[in-house]
């Protein structure tokens, strides 16, 4: 018998071999263009469309096919022109005009003009008819009025808004799309009367169809296999000497759906980049010489990690959402005091993320400006969760098991998304730190399709391990809003879905609401830190997420690149417009 098992042992160590030289000659075989003077990076899965307003995945393609009249600095934080060179605000502080640089082109040659740019919010961003994750964005303010925006001339372009609203300068990122290829499809419509534009540029598109701005354009799409960019010759930018940019010829995306693979791939000089996870910091480390690349450290990562637990007291179909029993559990704040003493994050960081990480104690990144140190969060604190607990009412079995003041065991079940290794592993560890509080955790991670569907329309779930991407701006009206789509933890059900009845939104609820509202309203920077201040300790005071741990920036990069300046928010390619790569002739 163990002969038998020593020679299958050995037949799935050579399939694996096998399997795994064939996915390194399948990525070098696709990602080559014959072009030495390219960057291969991969990708996790194929892209789901080639319309940038229609676009709801990260990552996409139009950070390398497209610009906005703004761009933001991932350093400082500062709006730097792109395609507006400047742009001036009046006293009132409610009319901006941008003027756009000089000889402007589409790909194609065409100039691009502030036709494009009235085209681009007036028909496509704020078109009733057009679902964009961006139309929501462009609300201002407690009116939450969208803002009204005309042609000075064709280089000048008026955004007028009713009421200040500080990060009004992010939506002047949005992509401007070219109107003289698509106002037609806006124009016309299909059988069903929607216009044709939200059947057009999807993946089937020929790549010289897609007319863009940025720096490159779409050379070749293979399904499951490469994305392949190249340069745009009518790219507005140049560098000092006057160059027009960019320096790279082509961009190669390999589409590789397994960090393994990626990580393989990597190391056999397939990708030029990867994303370093703590579980493989180690091993990438000690072949940094020899394998002729670098690991970056961007210090914390932009973004959140967090346990939450479905605080919706409504019913639909006159059934309600929650047990009763569970939901008096979750919406008792001391409850969930009690499960974030009890998680021990120390362990996370020391163990999960191999000492790469720190304790991540609000809802803003760590690295924007407007994070409040002075929050403490919850250390871990088993006998401290047990005196929450017992104040609540809650005792304890003869077989140590947590039972609340009705004699009902406490049980409930956990999900996250499958596939993310890092957090398949926290929810492990929860359900063994929570059961050292005599709490039933029933720790399921899902298919990612099946948990938003959870998450966004049956609303069936008790408690989840997600997370959310985060930027220097504070403003998230999706999350803190109490109709936003992404407040999730008492989540108001979005046009489409079967309504509810009797939702409940608490008065601490609507207090972060009104802070968020009074934040975007005001234009003073540390006015706006102390109202976020005061945001921030709110929602560690009532916990509607249990934030987690916050894991380093870390990026492997070959050393054939110069002009590497790695940042957490833009990563190693954020300005790769002006990197080069190195002539080692």
């Amino acid at each position: 018998m163990k002969y038998l098992n020593k020679i299958k042992t050995i037949y799935r160590q050579i399939l694996i071999l096998v399997l795994v030289g064939f996915s390194i000659l399948t990525v070098n075989a696709c990602a080559s263009t014959g072009n030495e003077n390219q960057v291969v990076l991969s990708v996790i899965s194929d892209p789901k469309t080639f319309n940038a307003v229609l676009s709801q995945e990260s990552p996409n393609i139009f950070g390398l096919t497209y610009e906005g009249l703004i761009t933001e600095n991932p350093f400082t934080a500062e709006k730097e022109p792109a395609l507006a060179e400047s742009w001036d605000i009046s006293d009132d502080k409610l009319t901006i005009v941008f003027t756009l640089r000089e000889g402007l082109k589409w790909s194609d040659g065409q100039p691009l003009t502030a036709d494009d740019v009235v085209f681009s919010y007036n028909d496509l961003y704020l078109n009733e008819k057009i679902p964009s994750n961006s139309r929501d964005a462009l609300r201002v303010g407690r009116k939450r009025d969208f803002p009204t925006i005309r042609k000075l001339d064709d280089r000048r372009i008026e955004f007028k808004i009713t009421e200040p609203f500080a990060p009004f300068l992010d939506s002047a990122s949005l992509s401007i799309l070219p109107a003289h290829i698509l106002r037609k499809t806006v124009q016309e419509t299909d059988g069903k009367g929607n216009p044709i534009f939200l059947s057009t540029w999807g993946t089937d598109t020929p790549p010289e169809d897609l007319i863009v701005n940025g720096a490159y354009k779409l050379k070749e799409y293979v399904t499951s296999q490469r994305v392949v960019f190249e340069k745009n010759p009518y790219y507005w930018k140049k560098d000092q000497q006057g160059n027009q940019l960019p320096n790279i010829e082509n961009v190669v995306w390999a589409i590789v759906e397994s960090e393994d693979t990626s990580l393989l791939q990597f190391r056999s000089g397939s990708l030029d980049f990867i994303s370093v996870n703590p579980e493989y910091f180690s091993l990438l480390k000690n072949e940094e010489d020899r394998g002729n690349f670098t690991i970056y450290n961007g210090g914390a990562a932009y973004g959140t990690v967090f346990i939450s637990f479905n605080q919706n007291r409504g019913k639909r179909d006159s059934k309600l959402l929650v047990d009763p029993v569970k939901s008096e559990w979750f919406n008792n704040v001391n409850f969930r005091k009690a499960v974030a003493y009890g998680i021990d994050r120390p362990r996370i960081i020391n163990n999960i993320y191999r000492g790469l990480g720190s304790p991540q104690n609000t809802q803003i990144s760590v690295q924007a400006p407007y994070y409040n140190k002075a929050v403490e969060g919850y250390d871990y604190n088993p006998e401290k969760s047990k005196e929450l607990l017992l104040q609540e009412g809650f005792t304890y079995n003869s077989d140590g098991n947590l039972l609340d003041s009705k004699g009902n065991e406490v049980e409930f079940n956990l999900i996250t998304n499958a596939g993310n290794k890092i957090r398949e592993a926290m929810g492990a560890q929860i359900k063994e730190d929570l059961g050292k509080l005599g709490m039933q955790v029933n720790f399921s991670p899902l298919a990612f399709n099946v948990l938003v569907d959870k998450l966004s329309n049956s609303l069936d779930w008790e408690a989840h391990i997600i997370g959310f991407t985060g930027r220097n701006e504070p403003h998230s009206p999706n999350i803190w809003y109490t109709d936003g789509n992404l407040h999730m933890f008492n989540q108001q059900p979005q046009p489409g879905t079967t309504p509810i009845t009797g939702r409940v939104v608490t008065d601490w609820e609507k207090k972060i609401e009104q802070l968020y509202i009074a934040g975007s309203q005001e234009l003073d920077m540390e006015k706006r830190k102390e109202i976020y201040n005061e945001a921030q300790a709110l929602v560690s005071e009532y916990l509607p997420f249990i934030y987690l741990v916050n894991p380093y920036s870390l990026g492997a990069v070959r050393n054939r690149f110069d002009g590497i300046e790695y940042s957490a928010l833009g990563r190693a390619f954020w300005n790769i417009e002006e990197l080069s790569v190195e002539d080692n002739s």
